[in-house]
């Protein structure tokens, strides 16, 4: 399988080890206390150290301050750091050198006006996570299960390796893919059964759906 998969918002022992059997490269832990797939840092801690060597384990956070990242990375073996919130590109340098490890910079898309940013960001970003832009007044920045026009990114580059999110599910991946020549995709409501609920059959049928293509 050439396209590497991110399974966001876990938070039970089931869902890791679906996303791993399945797959998955890396493995996102939700560090945000407004969304259903928040988890705490002891529980965060308790699942990273059950994953495999080889699977990136991911730490996203909306803002955060100085403090909440160094309790996060303290505690919890992460292998990166994805900034989801309005974090400027002074703000991602700053984790980098800060606290050593590669960071991910989301970035909500929802028209032409949006990609300069895919851009600044991939100068400063290890990665972008080129998302669908969160409806106006949302209280997530991101999982909210929206799709934006692949169409708008189709068979384009930026300055850093990106990854395509926003409101991929088993049955569109496939198509996502070819859209867009994404060769990482990340994933979180479309693989529940409820809000921050993965369904461990729905992890296996994305990414079946992936190699399949």
């Amino acid at each position: 399988m050439d396209t590497r998969v991110k399974i966001c918002g876990l938070n039970t022992p089931d869902a890791v080890a679906a996303s791993v059997e399945a797959g998955a490269g890396y493995l996102g832990f939700v560090f945000f206390p407004k969304s259903p797939r928040n988890v705490d840092v002891a529980t965060a801690r308790r699942l990273a150290l059950d994953v495999p060597v080889g699977v990136a384990k991911v730490a996203l956070v909306v803002d955060p301050t100085d403090a909440e990242l160094e309790r996060i990375t303290g505690d919890v073996p992460v292998d990166m750091i994805q900034l989801h919130g309005k974090e400027s590109l002074e703000r991602v340098t700053e984790v980098r050198t800060r606290f050593g490890l590669p960071v991910m910079k989301a970035v909500g898309v929802s028209g032409p006006a949006d990609l300069q940013a895919l851009n600044a960001y991939g100068m400063v970003a290890d990665q972008v996570l080129v998302d669908a832009k969160a409806p106006k007044g949302a209280d997530l920045p991101g999982g909210n299960g929206l799709a934006f026009d692949w169409r708008l990114i189709s068979k384009r580059g930026w300055n850093a390796p990106w990854m395509l999110a926003g409101g991929l599910t088993p049955d569109n991946v496939a198509l996502a893919c070819q859209m867009t020549g994404a060769k990482q995709v990340d994933v979180s409501s479309g693989v529940e059964r409820a809000p921050g609920i993965k369904d461990p059959a729905k992890i296996h049928a994305f990414i079946a759906a992936i190699r399949a293509a």
